[in-house]
């Protein structure tokens, strides 16, 4: 789709995810929690790191519009932890991001084509970062977990061959919890 080499300025912790996940974790742990979005000149660090720099405009409007996208996957990414099922209110915050655009396919010179249109440029991004998150259903909704350390709250799309990963970084939240375990049991 996009190249999506990391912009050196993304201070986030987990970078690269598919697009929808990496819109959540725009939002990171702290106190209080870490948001790229709040930041000025955040999105289009985000832009940068997502591969849409050069698709999509880092204005004010396309910031509210990718905050909307970005509530509403977070509603839907609950929905999925909890009941395991995406829930009426989440699909229809989904939903309202996607009517902004759809996909047209054709036949061109080189072959097949997809294109995305849009009804305004502002809703770009965050009509892609939603079609991501449909993609990912479609693939398979179990994959898309919450980092099992408690105090993450990052996303990631679980690619292991197992669908056993825990951790949305075994370098850090994974050797923290075990850390935390070799530490507790050195007391007891």
């Amino acid at each position: 789709m996009t190249d999506r080499t990391a912009d050196p300025r993304d201070p986030r912790p987990l970078i690269g995810e598919p697009l929808a996940l990496d819109l959540l974790n725009t939002r990171w742990a702290g106190t209080p929690v870490n948001d790229l979005l709040d930041e000025p000149g955040g999105f289009g660090i985000w832009l940068s790191s997502a591969g849409l720099a050069d698709r999509c405009e880092a204005g004010a409007d396309g910031l509210a519009a990718l905050r909307t996208a970005r509530d509403a996957l977070a509603a839907a990414v609950r929905d999925l932890d909890g009941p395991g099922a995406v829930g009426a209110p989440a699909t229809e915050a989904l939903n309202a991001v996607l009517r902004h655009g759809r996909l047209r396919r054709e036949l061109g010179p080189a072959g097949p084509a997809e294109h995305v249109e849009v009804d305004a440029p502002r809703w770009l991004a965050a009509w892609l970062a939603v079609a991501d998150f449909l993609d990912l259903i479609g693939r398979d909704a179990h994959r898309i977990k919450k980092c099992a350390h408690q105090a993450c709250i990052l996303h990631f799309f679980d690619t292991s061959q197992n669908g056993r990963r825990r951790w949305c970084s075994m370098a850090v939240c994974g050797n923290r919890a075990k850390a935390a375990r070799y530490y507790e049991k050195a007391r007891a």
